[in-house]
């Protein structure tokens, strides 16, 4: 069984490359939101410089889309919101047991999001628009749910498999592996 988990491992930098990219274009966005939102401010106090009605739609657009990628960068680090008042209380099988269902329940929030996300993005955005950019359609607007959920499924999937490999690997075998590599 170990040969199987060491082909799968091969997939890591792969996950590595997604985080990493979703990463950056959180970033970005972050840039993005304070520079739209420091010309907004500048607008309303320097007289020079025009006050566009664009920008609060596009704030709220570029913060829908940080807010829910940077969820599933959560997923993926383990640090997402989670009840573990009574981890240090339960067997150890049954707390990897009850994380697998956790995962397995996100992973499926994650298929919801990206059907019905898809859905609203095309069917109800694709209707209207910003109404201070009549040329932008609101599909922009209603997007982000559905590419966090692909985001969400890519991290999640990583997640199931490590728990179902922890089952079958111990973490203290992977500490004896690589001192044996160190020697």
């Amino acid at each position: 069984m170990p040969i199987v988990f060491e082909k799968i491992d091969r997939l890591k930098p792969m996950y590595d490359a997604v985080y990493k990219v979703v990463s950056v274009i959180c970033k970005i966005l972050l840039i993005a939101d304070i520079l739209v939102v420091a010309f907004q401010v500048a607008g309303r106090y320097i007289p020079f410089i025009p006050d566009p009605s664009w920008t609060e739609q596009v704030v709220l657009t570029l913060m829908s889309y940080m807010a829910v990628l940077s969820a599933a960068l959560a997923i993926r680090r383990g640090s997402h919101i989670r009840m573990t008042a009574f981890d240090r209380y339960l067997p150890k099988g049954l707390l990897k047991v009850s994380d697998l269902l956790a995962d397995v329940a996100v992973f499926a929030l994650a298929l919801i999001m990206i059907v019905q996300g898809w859905k609203y993005a095309v069917q109800i955005g694709g209707r209207g628009v910003y109404e201070s950019m009549p040329w932008l359609s609101r599909f922009w607007m209603y997007f982000p749910v559905a590419l966090a959920g692909v985001a969400m499924l890519v991290f999640e999937i990583e997640a199931i498999y490590n728990h179902i490999k922890s089952f079958f690997i111990k973490t203290e075998d992977k500490a004896e592996d690589k001192k044996g590599d160190e020697s």
